[in-house]
C-alpha cells in the first residue's frame, strides 16, 4: 500500500514540483510523465499502476489524432514551397498604399497563414523572418510591427484547422468540426479588431505606418495577375475547410485531402523534389513526436491526481470561493492566463480541461442562459482557445515573445517586444469578454450547420 498524502498538500506537492522542473528547463513532456510515475510508484499500489497503459492506450487509438501529423505536414510543405513567402508578397502589394497597410496584410497574411498552418510557432517565426524587416525598411514603428506579427501570429491556435481544437476535442470527448465551425467568428472578429487598430492608429499618426512609396506600387492589372498566383493555396483552403463545414468529411479525411493537396499546390508552385519531401516529414516528425509525447505524460499526471480526489478537491475549492457561476468561469481564466505564463499550450490543456470541463458542466447550461449542454462545452471550448491565444501573447514568458525575439533584429531591446504586445493583449481580452457576454458568436454558427 502506497502512502497517505491529504489532498490539499498533494496539489501542493505535485504541482510545485511540476513548475519548479519546468523553470529549471527540462521539457514538459518528460517532467509530467516521469513525475506521474514517482508520484504512482510513491502514493498507489500495484493497481494504480493501471492508470499508465489504461490513460495512454486510448490516446494512441484515437481516430481524430491522426488528423495533427497530417495538418503539420501540410503546413510544412506549403512553407517549403515557399508559397508564405509569396502570399505575404501579394497581400503586401495589394494593400501597400494604404497608411499601416503593411502591418494590416501581416495580420492578414496570418490571418490565411493561420487557415494552412493551425501550429503557433511556425507563423510568427515566419512572419518576423518576412514582415519585420520589410516594415522595418518602410519607417514603421517596431512597437506596431512586432505586435502585428504576434498577435496574428497567434491566430493560428483558433482559426480552423487548428491543432490545438483537435486536441481539445479529443480530451473533452467532444465533436472537432463544431469546435472549428464555432472558432471561425471568433477568430475573423479578433483579426478584424487587430487590422482595425493597426489602420485607425496609423491614420491618426502617420509616422508610425507609413504607405510604400508610390515607385513600388503596382498597378491594377498586376494586382490581379498576382491574385492568380495564390489561386493553388487559398483553393485549398477553401476545399480543406469547406468539405469539414459541409459535414462532406470528417476533420482527419479533410487533413488528407489538404496533405494531398499541398503536393499539388507544390508541384504547381514547381517545388515539388525529395529536399522538400524529406525536410517537410521530418518537420511533421519532430512536432507531431512533442505534442504525442506531451499528451501521454500530461494524461497520466492528471489522471493521478483525479484518481486521488484532486477533481472533488478543485471544485471544492471553487464552491468555498462563494463566487456564481460566473466568478468561477472568470477565475477559470485568470487561471489559464496565469499558466500560459509558464506551461505550454498543450500542458495547459491537459492539465486544466480534464479537471474544469466536469466543472462547468455541472453548473449547467442554464446558469450561463445557454440552450443545451451541448452548447456550454462549445462554448467553453472556443473560450479556452481564445484564452490560450491570450497566453501566448502575455508576458513575462509569453511563447509568441520569444518566438519574436529569436528573428528580430538583436538592436531592439526585450521590454520592446512586451510592449508591443501589451495592446494587442487588451484587444484579446475584449474579445475574450465580448465571446464570454454573447455566447451567439461561438454558438450561432455551428447551429446553423449542425441545426
Amino acid at each position: 500500500m502506497g502512502l497517505e498524502i491529504g489532498i490539499e498538500w498533494l496539489t501542493l506537492i505535485m504541482f510545485g514540483s511540476l513548475l519548479a522542473l519546468l523553470m529549471a528547463g527540462l521539457p514538459l513532456a518528460f517532467v509530467t510523465g516521469g513525475l506521474a510515475c514517482v508520484f504512482l510508484f510513491v502514493l498507489g499500489d500495484a493497481r494504480a499502476l493501471n492508470i499508465v497503459p489504461s490513460r495512454i492506450f486510448p490516446l494512441m487509438t484515437n481516430y481524430q489524432l491522426s488528423a495533427i501529423p497530417l495538418f503539420i505536414f501540410m503546413a510544412a510543405m506549403l512553407e517549403r514551397a515557399g508559397i508564405i513567402n509569396e502570399m505575404f508578397d501579394v497581400i503586401y502589394k495589394v494593400l501597400g498604399a494604404v497608411r499601416g497597410g503593411l502591418a494590416a496584410a501581416t495580420i492578414l497574411a496570418s490571418t490565411v497563414l493561420a487557415a494552412m498552418v493551425g501550429v503557433i510557432g511556425a507563423a510568427v517565426v515566419t512572419m518576423g523572418i518576412i514582415a519585420l524587416p520589410a516594415m522595418l525598411k518602410r519607417g514603421y514603428d517596431p512597437k506596431i510591427a512586432m505586435g502585428s506579427i504576434m498577435a496574428g501570429g497567434t491566430l493560428g491556435i483558433l482559426i480552423p484547422p487548428s491543432i490545438l481544437a483537435i486536441i481539445y476535442a479529443v480530451v473533452a470527448e467532444q465533436s472537432v468540426g463544431e469546435l472549428f465551425i464555432g472558432a471561425v467568428f471568433p477568430g475573423l472578429m479578433l483579426s478584424g479588431t487587430y487590422i482595425l487598430y493597426v489602420v485607425a492608429r496609423s491614420m491618426l499618426n502617420p509616422d508610425l505606418g507609413p504607405p510604400i512609396p508610390v515607385e513600388e506600387r503596382v498597378g491594377t492589372a498586376e494586382k490581379i495577375r498576382l491574385m492568380g498566383n495564390m489561386s493553388a493555396p487559398i483553393a485549398l483552403i477553401v476545399i480543406v475547410l469547406g468539405v469539414i463545414f459541409t459535414g462532406v468529411a470528417t476533420p482527419v479525411e479533410a487533413a488528407g485531402i489538404g496533405t494531398f493537396g499541398a503536393f499539388i499546390v507544390a508541384a504547381i508552385h514547381r517545388k515539388l523534389d525529395w529536399r522538400t519531401l524529406r525536410e517537410a516529414s521530418l518537420t511533421t516528425l519532430k512536432a507531431s513526436a512533442m505534442v504525442i509525447w506531451i499528451m501521454f505524460g500530461a494524461t497520466i499526471f492528471v489522471g493521478l491526481y483525479v484518481l486521488e480526489g484532486g477533481q472533488q478537491f478543485v471544485q471544492g475549492a471553487l464552491a468555498a470561493t462563494g463566487f456564481g457561476p460566473w466568478g468561477i468561469l472568470i477565475l477559470m481564466q485568470i487561471v489559464l492566463v496565469a499558466l500560459g505564463m509558464f506551461l505550454d499550450w498543450v500542458g495547459i490543456l491537459l492539465l486544466c480541461v480534464p479537471i474544469f470541463v466536469p466543472i462547468i458542466k455541472a453548473l449547467g447550461a442554464a446558469a450561463f442562459g445557454l440552450e443545451s449542454g451541448d452548447d456550454l462545452v462549445l462554448w467553453f471550448g472556443v473560450l479556452y482557445l481564445v484564452n490560450m491565444q491570450m497566453s501566448f501573447l502575455s508576458p513575462p514568458f509569453g511563447y509568441a515573445l520569444f518566438y519574436l525575439r529569436g528573428v528580430a533584429p538583436p538592436e531592439i531591446p526585450m521590454t520592446d517586444i512586451f510592449k508591443s504586445a501589451l495592446p494587442f493583449l487588451t484587444l484579446q481580452i475584449l474579445g475574450l469578454a465580448l465571446c464570454m457576454v454573447f455566447p451567439e458568436i461561438i454558438t450561432w454558427l455551428p447551429g446553423l450547420v449542425y441545426g
